[in-house]
């Protein structure tokens, strides 16, 4: 009977691999690879056996995380049949369902990998991408490796014109210029995907969150077959999630450490519309005019109100910002490289 261990609250962990340290990137790093499962029974088997394949063409050990997100099927009674074939294999079994962007950061938490690969359970990404991912991230010197679905095996009216859609409204509206940024095949260093803070649904941002990091990243073109198994959980419904989270994103990537720049102007703005108003309805007042009632009377008080209220909150919310940072000793940026003429000449 294999061990179970619980590491948090809400989450059972089935841990197959031997702890081991970090190790710096080498020639062959190890590498984790991390799978959302939602009512993927049938998929399990062939995406275990995928990865498998695809790792015995390179020399890297690796690991395989499964985390079950509130599965009604039996998956995880199959993530569990399949650790008795796979080794490498770790599974994580959610007590309900939470989530994709849980369930990465679940898997990307507990992986121990150098690099990290990300990708979706429905067999749609191929695992055998992966080892020219791999060089590419070594060519190239980047953090980040996206997949790209050239030649997408998916419905038009529900899948491909909402993506591309998508596609084109996070491309001009976060500034991050991929022509993909739905395809889940991903190749990341650890140090960037454990900072990625992946909470309710933006998993659809990572490569702009991994972007927001000052992470480089490069966009090669993968295969993408069509589901053969089980049903997909995207829909026309998801293109109104993503604009609304969209217009968090733009405020996140511009505004997070400094929110008062967004606030304070608007809120200065509001304020001078409003006092210029005001001033002008007391010159009317001086002269002897009536000015009760008048609409353009209230438009002023609103919008002084408006401006000292707006401007409080960016007050606010930049004290917030720098709890945020001292309180958890976090740092406004990465550091990518240090070096050192000392270190240079004693080496």
């Amino acid at each position: 009977m294999r061990p179970v261990i619980p590491i948090q609250k809400n989450v059972v962990l089935l841990a197959f691999v031997k702890k081991r340290e970090h190790l710096s990137i080498s020639s062959h790093p190890f590498l984790s690879f991390v799978v959302p499962i939602h009512n993927e029974l049938e998929n399990i088997e062939p995406l275990c056996k995928a990865i498998s394949v695809a790792m015995n063409l390179i020399p890297n050990e690796y690991e395989m995380i499964l985390v079950n997100d509130g599965s009604t099927d039996k998956s995880w009674s199959e993530i569990e049949k399949q650790t008795e074939e796979f080794p490498e294999l770790v599974g994580i079994n959610f007590q309900t369902n939470y989530g994709q962007s849980a369930a990465l950061s679940a898997g990307i938490q507990r992986a121990i990998g150098d690099l990290i690969i990300t990708l979706d359970g429905d067999l749609q990404n191929d695992p055998g991408d992966v080892p020219m991912m791999l060089e590419v991230l070594q060519k190239e010197d980047c953090d980040v490796v996206a997949g790209e679905r050239v030649t997408r095996q998916d419905k038009v009216v529900t899948r491909k014109i909402p993506s591309r859609i998508a596609n084109y409204m996070i491309r001009v509206i976060s500034g991050v210029k991929l022509r993909d940024y739905g395809c889940a095949l991903r190749v990341f260093r650890a140090d960037v995907a454990k900072n990625l803070d992946l909470y309710g649904e933006l998993h659809r941002f990572i490569p702009v969150l991994a972007v927001l990091q000052g992470a480089r990243t490069v966009q090669v073109p993968v295969k993408h077959h069509a589901r053969q198994f089980g049903k997909s959980k995207y829909g026309l419904g998801r293109t109104f999630k993503v604009m609304s989270d969209l217009l968090f994103m733009v405020f996140f990537k511009r505004y997070r450490d400094r929110p008062i720049h967004l606030f304070g102007s608007v809120g200065l703005l509001a304020f001078g519309a409003g006092f210029l108003i005001n001033f002008y309805m007391l010159v009317l007042k001086i002269l002897g005019q009536d000015i009760w009632g008048k609409p353009l009377l209230l438009l002023g008080f609103i919008l002084t109100l408006g401006g000292i209220q707006i401007i409080t909150i960016g007050l606010l919310a930049e004290v917030l910002m720098r709890t945020y940072y001292e309180s958890q000793n976090k740092k406004p940026y990465r550091i990518r490289k240090i070096i050192s003429g000392r270190e240079l000449q004693d080496s």
